[in-house]
C-alpha cells in the first residue's frame, strides 16, 4: 500500500493540525474570508446550548404548548450534529452518504432493526426537503436535542393514543410534522428576535470563548502577504451589524486598535447562502447609529467600513476576488462551505469544533480499534480454511490441554505417551482463529494452537459449508457499540461502526480544508503547501506493492503502457511500447521504431501531464521532466 512507506512522513501534533481533502497552495490565497459565529467567535459548550434550548422551550409553552416542558434539561452527551429529522414518523435518523439508515431513534428510544425495517423499506430513506430536515449546524444540536425530548415527552402523556405519524389525546391529534413545524419556527424566533443574543452580549465571558490567537492569526495574514501579494482578510457573517460590532470587540478590540482595523471589508447581515446567488441589496452601514444607509453601494470599498446584505459577485467585483484566490473559512457545511465551494469556486476551510474530541477519542481508545481490527483478522480467517482440519484442531486442543495442568503427575503413562505424540513441529508456525470458529468464543478456544501453512486450503465456490460466524460479529457489534458510546449517545459525528456518516462526506466532498479551529492555521506558514493523501480506492488500499501473489491480466490490456526514459522499474519494452508476456500486443497492434517518428502515432509525454491547479506551477512544469524527478522526494501531509 502506499501508506506503507519506510520513511514515516513529519507530521504536526494532531490538536494542531489542518487535516486536507484537495491539495492547496497557500502562497496562492490572495483574500482570506471568515465566518463569525462558531469560527472567530466560538461559543462555549454545553452553556450557550442550554440557554437556547431554555429560551425555545419558554416560546413554545408562551404559544400553548404544556407548562410541564419547562421542567426538561439539556443532556448535551445526546444531540449529535449531522442528524436527520423524519417529520412524518418523528425520528432522528444517523445515515451514510447514500441515504442508508445507520441509527435511529424515536424520541430517546433507539429503534432496533426490525422497526427501522417496518418503517423505511430497506433501511434506506431519500433526502428531501419537503420530508427530512438535516441538522448540520452547531445551532441545531440544541435543536436536536428538543425535537427528541417533545416526542418522547408526548408519546408518554398520559392518555395519549400513539400512531406511527403522531399522537391522539382525547379529540386532538398531533402530528410530528406540526411538533417540527412549531420547533423551527421557535428556534427561527429566539434567534431573530428573541433575547438569545441580548443575553449572550450581556454574558460574554460566560457563552464566548476569547482566544488570543485570533487577532495574531489576523495579524499575520495581513503583516506577512502583505509584504509578499498584498492579501486582504474579510468578514461575512449573517448576524445583524450590532450583534456582531459587540462580539469582534470582545475578541479583538485593544486600548489602541479597533476591531474593524483587521479587515479590509467587513459585511454583516449577509443572508448566507442567499449570498452567493441573487443576494440582496448591498448597503453601507453608519458604525455610529448601526443603520444601514439607503440605497446601494457601487463602491469602492471603504476600509474599516462595514457592509450590509449584497452578493457574492457584488462583493467579488468591489474586491477584485477570483474565485480560487479566496479562502473562506466557516463553519456552516451548507451556508459557508457548500454553496462557496460549488457556486463561487472558493477554497473552503470547514472548522469542526467536534474534531478535538473525535481526535481524543481515536487515540485514546486504541484498544478498542485493535480489538476490532483483530476481529476483522478473525471473520476473514474464518472463510481462509476449511473444516477438515477440525479434527487435527481437536486433537492439538487435547495436547494443550494436557500441557496446561500443573501437576501431571496423576497422568497414566498412556496419556503421557498421547501427549508427547502431539508435539507441534517447531517448522510449523502457530496462529490463531483460523478453522477453530466453532470452538470461537468456549473454554477449549484460549487452548487452541493451529498450524498455518501445511492447512491452507481457502474457500471457494466449491465450498459447501458455511462457517458460523455469529460470535464474532456479535462481538464486532459489542465492540463498535461500545466505541460508540466514547463519542457520545449517538456515536461519532463522522461514522458509525466501519460506515461513514452523510455529514463526513459532506467534509470530504466540499472541505478543500478542515481543523477544530481556524487558528491552526497559525502552525504552517503561509506559503505552505497543503497536499491531499491520496485516495485509495480498496483494490488499492488491500492489496500491498510487496505482495507475492500471481496476478496474471492474462495479457489483456498490457500493451497500453508507455515507458519514460530513467524507470528502470518498468519491464521492457515492445517495440517502443509494453508488451504482453508474448510481445503480440507490442508487435500487432502498437508498432513502433524508435528510428523513425511516426506522425501518425502519439509520442509519450516526457513532461507531467497532471495539471490540476492546486498542484501546478506554471515555472516548475516548464523546467521539470520527469527525468529528472528524485525517487527520493516526498511531501509533507500536514
Amino acid at each position: 500500500m502506499l501508506g506503507s512507506a519506510q520513511t514515516k512522513k513529519y507530521r504536526r501534533d494532531a490538536g494542531k493540525r489542518v487535516f486536507v481533502n484537495r491539495s492547496l497552495e497557500l502562497g496562492k490565497i490572495k483574500f482570506f474570508g471568515f465566518d463569525m459565529d462558531y469560527t472567530l467567535a466560538s461559543y462555549k459548550t454545553p452553556a450557550y446550548e442550554t440557554l437556547g434550548f431554555r429560551l425555545v422551550i419558554e416560546h413554545l409553552v408562551s404559544i400553548g404548548y404544556p407548562n410541564e416542558l419547562l421542567q426538561l434539561q439539556y443532556d448535551s452527551t445526546f444531540p449529535s450534529r449531522g442528524l436527520w429529522f423524519d417529520n412524518i414518523y418523528g425520528n432522528l435518523l444517523k445515515v451514510d452518504p447514500y441515504g442508508n439508515i445507520l441509527v435511529g431513534a424515536h424520541g430517546f428510544d433507539f429503534l432496533s432493526p426490525a422497526a427501522i425495517e417496518a418503517l423505511y423499506p430497506n433501511k434506506f430513506i431519500q433526502l428531501s426537503e419537503e420530508r427530512v430536515y438535516v441538522l448540520n449546524t452547531l445551532f441545531s444540536v440544541p435543536e436536536t436535542y428538543l425535537l427528541a425530548s417533545l416526542v418522547n415527552y408526548l408519546d408518554n402523556s398520559p392518555g395519549c393514543k400513539r400512531s406511527t405519524t403522531g399522537i391522539t389525546l382525547g379529540d386532538l391529534f398531533m402530528s410530528y410534522h406540526s411538533v417540527y413545524q412549531d420547533v423551527r419556527k421557535a428556534v427561527d424566533y429566539v434567534h431573530y428576535h428573541g433575547s438569545l443574543k441580548q443575553i449572550t452580549l450581556e454574558n460574554l465571558e460566560r457563552y464566548i470563548h476569547k482566544d488570543n490567537r485570533i487577532p495574531m492569526l489576523l495579524d499575520r495574514i495581513v503583516n506577512f502577504r502583505m509584504r509578499e501579494t498584498g492579501a486582504k482578510t474579510f468578514l461575512l457573517t449573517n448576524s445583524a451589524y450590532h450583534y456582531t460590532d459587540k462580539v469582534m470587540a470582545y475578541l479583538l478590540d485593544s486600548e489602541n486598535r479597533n476591531w474593524r482595523s483587521y479587515f479590509d471589508a467587513i459585511v454583516v447581515d449577509a443572508n448566507k447562502p442567499l449570498w452567493f446567488a441573487e443576494g440582496t441589496v448591498f448597503r453601507q452601514i453608519d458604525t455610529e447609529s448601526g443603520v444601514p444607509k439607503i440605497g446601494s453601494h457601487i463602491g469602492p470599498l471603504k476600509p474599516h467600513v462595514a457592509y450590509a446584505g449584497g452578493s457574492c459577485e457584488v462583493f467579488s467585483k468591489l474586491l477584485g476576488a477570483k474565485g480560487r484566490e479566496v479562502l473562506y473559512v466557516g463553519d456552516h457545511i451548507f451556508g459557508d462551505v457548500l454553496r462557496s465551494k460549488k457556486g463561487r469556486g472558493w477554497r473552503t476551510f470547514l472548522v469542526v469544533p467536534e474534531l478535538l474530541h473525535e481526535l481524543q477519542i481515536w487515540t485514546e481508545r486504541k484498544g478498542l480499534f485493535l480489538r476490532l481490527q483483530k476481529l476483522d483478522v478473525a471473520l476473514g480467517s474464518v472463510f481462509k480454511y476449511c473444516y477438515f482440519c477440525l479434527l487435527i484442531i481437536l486433537a492439538v486442543s487435547f495436547y494443550n490441554c494436557l500441557h496446561s495442568f500443573n501437576d501431571v503427575s496423576f497422568l497414566s503413562d498412556s496419556k503421557l505417551r498421547w501427549r508427547g505424540c502431539l508435539q507441534v513441529p517447531s517448522w510449523w508456525p502457530p496462529i490463531q482463529l483460523v478453522v477453530a470458529q466453532p470452538l470461537y468464543g468456549s473454554s477449549w478456544f484460549n487452548c487452541i494452537s493451529v498450524f498455518a501453512d501445511p492447512l491452507k486450503a481457502n474457500m471457494d465456490s466449491s465450498s459447501d459449508q458455511p462457517p458460523d460466524i455469529r460470535k464474532i460479529r456479535q462481538d464486532i457489534r459489542k465492540v463498535t457499540h461500545e466505541m460508540d458510546m466514547c463519542y457520545g449517545i449517538f456515536g461519532s459525528l463522522f461514522r458509525s461502526g466501519s460506515r461513514q456518516t452523510f455529514f463526513a462526506s459532506q467534509v470530504e466532498r466540499y472541505a478543500d480544508l478542515y481543523a477544530h479551529s481556524c487558528c491552526n492555521l497559525l502552525y504552517y506558514p503561509f506559503f505552505y503547501f497543503f497536499r491531499a493523501a491520496p485516495m485509495l480506492m480498496p483494490h488499492e488500499s488491500t492489496v500491498e506493492h510487496e505482495t507475492s501473489e500471481s496476478i496474471d491480466s492474462g495479457g489483456q490490456l498490457m500493451g497500453r503502457g508507455r515507458v519514460v526514459a530513467g524507470d528502470s522499474a518498468t519491464p521492457p519494452l515492445t517495440d517502443g511500447y509494453l508488451g504482453n508476456k508474448n510481445g503480440e500486443a507490442g508487435e500487432q497492434n502498437c508498432k513502433k521504431t524508435s528510428e523513425t517518428k511516426r506522425l501518425d502515432l502519439p509520442e509519450t509525454p516526457t513532461q507531467p501531464t497532471y495539471v490540476h491547479e492546486d498542484d501546478r506551477d506554471d515555472e516548475l512544469i516548464k523546467s521539470v521532466s520527469l527525468e529528472g524527478t528524485s525517487e527520493d522526494a516526498s511531501f509533507d501531509n500536514n
